[in-house]
């Protein structure tokens, strides 16, 4: 699909080089970009060293140039992240038995530092292009996990399977923000397919302020303490899911359930389209207008 995608980009593309040649004698400072790739999830749910379970991402961006080597990029990301412990490699964790899934929403703004100067015009810019990038950005996020079949006492749950969200039930005894401040910063690099548009490899790590994203970072809550909300219950210790089940060894507040010592963080990878947006975009359509009523005054 995505290279099917491309293809049509390119096809595309052919046909703005056939665009007036006005665009030429106009400087274009303003890019838009779209891209997509791939996300990979860094958390408690998730082995050390283990990069082969990407997720979807899609971006669009703008960016603006203040300097021939500096430009600053304001860019909309959706992706989504997983995790589950049957997948690890390690007992413990498969003795945990936890996992979710998140879909996210991340807003954030850049400076971007390229290598060589983006020349005097537009279409003079260099072929190819590293940069590297920095910024500061805010995340949504929103942990789900599937409804066990029963409950600690072996009850069926209803809706069983269903995806809910896992923040409501405080399954540390924490209501933690589903908001997050996110630090982006990688590097990449631009080819110049026309004098148009730009064909960008880009990968970059995201440093989150959160050890929340899949809803695990310190120790169990008690049994007790969650009383008669035994979905709860049975989503935050999921141990009873086990065959042979394990003990409530979360009972007691000081077992571990996550490490709270490092933030979780993800790591995004995207191939990117950027076009050079007309110096009269913004404007096209009062234009239009103008013209329109130009036309109906001379014809009376």
């Amino acid at each position: 699909m995505r290279i099917v995608l491309l293809l049509l980009l390119l096809t595309f593309s052919k046909s703005l080089v056939a665009q007036n040649f006005y665009g030429f004698k106009n400087q274009r400072d303003i890019i838009l970009s779209f891209g997509t790739g791939t996300t990979t999830y860094f958390g408690d749910l998730k082995d050390n060293g283990d990069y082969i379970d990407p997720k979807l991402n899609l971006n669009v961006g703008l960016q603006y140039f203040f300097h021939p080597n500096i430009s600053g990029r304001a860019e909309l990301s959706y992706f989504r992240i997983s995790g589950d412990d049957k997948d690890s490699d390690f007992e413990g964790k498969n003795l945990r038995n936890l996992s979710f899934r998140s879909d996210n929403i991340e807003f954030n703004v850049s400076a971007v530092i390229h290598a060589f100067p983006k020349g005097i015009k537009f279409y003079q810019r260099p072929t190819i292009n590293p940069y590297a990038f920095v910024g500061i950005g805010a995340l949504y996020f929103n942990p789900k996990a599937q409804v066990p079949a029963t409950d600690w006492n072996g009850n069926p749950l209803p809706d069983a399977g269903k995806y809910i969200a896992l923040q409501p039930l405080q399954t540390e005894g924490k209501s933690y923000n589903k908001l997050a401040i996110v630090i982006p910063f990688g590097a990449g690099f631009k080819y110049k397919l026309n004098p148009f548009l730009n064909l960008g490899l880009e990968g970059g790590y995201r440093l989150t302020f959160t050890d929340y994203l899949d809803d695990v970072s310190t120790v169990y809550k008690d049994h007790n303490s969650f009383g008669e909300d035994y979905l709860a219950q049975a989503m935050a210790d999921r141990r009873h899911e086990l065959s042979p089940p394990k003990s409530p060894l979360g009972l007691k507040t000081d077992q571990k359930r996550g490490n709270p010592d490092n933030n979780d963080g993800y790591f995004m990878l995207s191939i990117k389209i950027e076009y050079y947006l007309p110096p009269t975009f913004l404007s096209s359509h009062k234009n239009k207008r103008g013209k329109g009523r130009y036309k109906r005054a001379k014809r009376r």
